[in-house]
């Protein structure tokens, strides 16, 4: 018995210092890892930039964010360019040496300075991001950008974070309002806040973020406001709410019905400039030039050969394509005239079958040429973008531009027709032919130049087609039809008339589109066109010229 009690005495004692042993190699790994976490932690708060940067080219999407953090805070006047081609995708790194670059037209560029870095495709790999990365990237770009010295940039980054201020922004908003100097930053800083503050606990809090709110025009705001209208426990709120709510929506239209006008004159400019050069050729000689639309083609064609000839320059190519898409078109449209249109003066219906087999040659040798696919025309960057009015109102630049080159255009015409001996010329042999024949006008070679004016500037409106659409064999096509009816509506032969009816034909189709679709569109407004016809067969503004005569 008295052995018994000794052996289970010793393997108490021996289980029980088993037991402490285990405890102290617990106690001894928690203390391990602890100092491992402070090490790790005391690292990542020393990491370097140069450190960060080597951390993108890494797998481990946890240490990117962390170095992205490091990046953000450091000061570095690469870090925005930085960003933004890694939110782009064009981040890459040298799997030589892990040296960060950015890909671009011209191939690599080196991320501090700027330089080319030589190299084939397959020795450079992308920076990897997933949707976390990314989410954190817009938010450190918007606070890079709130500190940014240029109020331009300082906007475009409370905007970009309107609706999606965090709890964790709004005091750094709030300090940054204190601070910011710009009145048109204030305001839009303002109204993040307060779309923030709708969501407070506090009605008084909520009112006064309803009042703020009710001047910004903005689509959030609207959504925002109707909830409110809706939802808010507080009548005082939903009183401020529906009225913020009704002010809004009215303006909302009115700058809707805007935009529309905006869009008409755009659509309608680019009929005034399909058109213009055929009130020449039509309006003027008389001729029915079916092949009209083709000189447009040729026009956009010389767009995209001087883009081809210079690479990574297209507001240079652009500008230059102007003249020479002028010339090129100009020079077709004088062999047209001396090779065909000079034997058929007075036969118009001739001169449309000639000339509409003139197109089809044209659309072929493209097609040769060029190939049947539609070629690209890249838009240059002070053509893309939009202007911002406000949250209602984006008026895109490509259109404005089209709408101040076809005014350009117009009054560059109007002066050499009414400016100079051209002109003068062009209009002695339009009223009568035999008079001016006799005053030592020689008709033949004004009839020559002026085919070439018209189709001159029909490649003038190819260029500016090519920055709305694809280049390719049948681009004319499209245009030809509501070229005539300008000119036709308009009155053969004026000028003025064709920029009026290119303007009204342009808004009326915008205007019709929301309730009648894109193509019921167009066949009212032809079916108008016919009816206008019928009781003023010389359209708006009638005009005195050989077409007439008789």
């Amino acid at each position: 018995m008295m052995q018994k009690i000794a052996i289970r005495s010793a393997i108490r004692e021996r289980s029980g210092g088993l037991g402490v042993s285990l405890r102290m190699v617990q106690r001894c790994a928690i203390a391990v890892l602890a100092m491992l976490l402070c090490l790790s932690g005391t690292q990542a708060a020393a990491m370097s930039v140069e450190q960060a940067e080597q951390v993108l080219t890494g797998k481990s999407f946890d240490d990117k964010a962390q170095a992205l953090t490091v990046l953000s805070g450091s000061g570095a006047t690469y870090v925005s360019a930085l960003f933004s081609a890694l939110d782009e995708g064009d981040l890459y790194y040298r799997k030589q040496d892990g040296r960060l670059v950015i890909k671009g037209a011209a191939g690599f560029t080196a991320l501090h300075d700027g330089r080319a870095v030589p190299g084939k495709a397959r020795e450079f790999k992308r920076v990897a991001v997933n949707n976390a990365l990314r989410e954190q990237l817009s938010q450190l770009t918007a606070n890079l950008a709130l500190g940014d010295a240029d109020p331009a940039r300082r906007l475009a980054a409370v905007e970009a974070m309107f609706g999606k201020v965090t709890p964790a922004q709004t005091t750094a908003l709030q300090a940054r309002l204190q601070q910011e100097t710009d009145s048109r930053v204030k305001e839009s800083l303002q109204a993040a806040l307060a779309m923030g503050d709708l969501q407070s606990p506090e009605a008084q809090r909520r009112l006064s973020a309803v009042l703020t709110l009710a001047a910004v025009k903005h689509p959030l705001v609207i959504e925002a406001l109707r909830t409110a209208a809706e939802q808010d426990s507080d009548v005082a709120v939903k009183r401020a709410a529906r009225d913020g709510l009704r002010a809004l929506t009215r303006s909302q239209q009115f700058y809707a019905g805007v935009e529309t006008l905006y869009f008409g004159l755009s659509l309608g400019s680019v009929l005034v400039l399909a058109g213009i050069g055929l009130a020449i050729t039509f309006g003027v000689m008389g001729v029915i030039n079916m092949a009209h639309g083709e000189l447009m083609m040729l026009g956009a064609y010389t767009t995209f050969v001087l883009q081809q000839w210079l690479p990574g320059q297209p507001a240079l190519a652009l500008l230059l394509s102007i003249p020479a898409a002028f010339v090129v078109s100009g020079l077709v449209g004088i062999v047209i005239e001396r090779g065909v249109i000079r034997f058929l003066y007075g036969r118009p219906l001739e001169t449309l079958l000639a000339t509409f087999g003139i197109s089809l040659l044209l659309q072929q040798a493209v097609r040769t040429i060029f190939s049947p696919l539609n070629q690209s025309v890249v838009m240059p960057s002070f053509m893309s973008g939009t202007l911002t009015i406000n949250g209602f109102l984006a008026l895109t630049q490509n259109r404005l531009c089209i709408i101040l080159f076809c005014l350009l255009v117009f009054s560059g015409l109007m002066w050499l027709l009414k400016r100079s001996r051209l002109g003068l010329e062009v209009r002695a042999v339009s009223q009568n032919r035999a008079m001016a024949r006799n005053m030592g006008v020689r008709s033949a070679r004004v009839n020559a130049l002026t085919f070439g004016l018209g189709s001159g500037i029909a490649g003038i409106a190819g260029v500016a087609l090519s920055q709305l659409t694809n280049v390719g064999p049948n681009l004319g096509q499209n245009y030809i039809v509501d070229a005539f009816m300008v000119v036709v509506f308009g009155g053969v032969g004026n000028l003025w008339g064709t920029l009026v009816a290119g303007l009204t034909l342009g808004v009326a189709n915008k205007l019709l589109e929301p309730l009648a679709g894109a193509m019921l569109a167009k066949i009212v407004i032809l079916v108008a066109i016919i009816l206008f016809i019928q009781k003023r067969p010389r359209g708006l503004f009638p005009q005195r010229g050989r077409a007439v005569e008789g």
